[in-house]
């Protein structure tokens, strides 16, 4: 019986790491559970879902040259894919306030015309934020030496 990637297979629990837990699998072999793929959840210690000896089926991540072999346990069970919630309020379905919608507009703006509109905005912010900065150091923009 070979190992393939993707198949499932019952295992025996022979030990148990910090890191995870090793599985002996139907023909001898011996695989790594990895702690991040014994539960759905966050496992702080692996103790708390696994201890030595217990059976447990597991699905094959991966098989290595050297022959490590990297095994799941949430990944082996079979669960239901989880439906996507599809949201009906009206912010999904209107165009965003303030941004163009190139789909609706007959022309579209051409590269020139949009550079002009940036830097006519980005001095305008310029000079707004001068004009702020100046206020807040004492006025009239004159320097204390």
């Amino acid at each position: 019986m070979s190992i393939e990637v993707g198949s499932k297979l019952q295992g025996k629990v022979t030990g148990i790491t910090n890191f995870g837990a090793f599985v002996e699998l139907p023909d001898g072999s011996t695989g790594l559970v990895h702690i991040s793929e014994v539960a759905d959840n966050y496992v702080k210690d692996i103790n708390d879902h696994l201890k030595v000896g217990d059976q447990v089926e597991v699905k094959v991540l991966n098989v290595e040259k050297d022959g490590k072999i990297g095994l799941s346990i949430k990944k082996a069970k079979d669960r239901p894919e989880p439906e996507r919630k599809q949201y009906s309020n009206s912010h999904s379905q209107r165009p965003r306030q303030g941004r163009p919608n190139d789909r609706n507009n007959a022309r579209p703006e051409n590269f020139e015309s949009k550079m002009a509109k940036f830097l006519k905005d980005s001095e305008d912010r310029l000079t707004s934020l001068k004009r702020n900065t100046e206020s807040k150091r004492g006025g009239r923009g004159a320097r204390r030496g």
